[in-house]
């Protein structure tokens, strides 16, 4: 529901990734480049992990844009500090996102061209290797890790 997605992408733009987490339903899924998550606990703990070190590391040059939005999807725009590099970040996105009955998002996917955002958020690494099966393998078994960890820190 379009309202949701909107009350969605206001609490991004704060940083509240409680606010976020209670977006979604229960039994939610989110894929994205890093990410294939299961229920509310792992998508939530991500968008708050990610809020938290965003607040902790770059709150002064966060921006998100979003247009677009409708029942189903919303184009996003974020203007970030990536906390592992310290590198700024312009990553562009689609979200198709599907929502329950009870309004809340079941189904969530972002869509983005992984090479370019490794090029922004990694330099040299990200612009060798970023085309390779070999770097997105590493980015998302380091942000499993990361998350993992996090979860188990603050559970929630």
């Amino acid at each position: 529901m379009k309202a949701t997605i909107e009350r969605f992408y206001a609490a991004f733009a704060q940083l509240d990734g409680d606010a976020m987490q209670a977006c979604y339903a229960e039994d939610a899924s989110f894929d994205d480049e890093a990410f294939s998550l299961r229920g509310r606990a792992q998508v939530g703990g991500m968008w708050r992990m990610l809020c938290g070190a965003t607040r902790a590391k770059g709150a002064d040059v966060w921006r998100l844009e979003v247009r677009d939005i409708t029942d189903r999807s919303a184009h996003w725009e974020a203007h970030y500090r990536f906390s592992t590099t310290g590198r700024m970040v312009h990553n562009i996105i689609e979200a198709d996102i599907q929502c329950g009955p009870d309004g809340l998002i079941r189904i969530h996917r972002d869509s983005f061209d992984f090479w370019r955002w490794s090029r922004q958020a990694l330099g040299t690494p990200g612009l060798l290797l970023g085309w390779t099966p070999f770097l997105r393998a590493k980015v998302r078994t380091t942000a499993a890790a990361n998350l993992q960890k996090f979860l188990t820190a603050s559970p929630g």
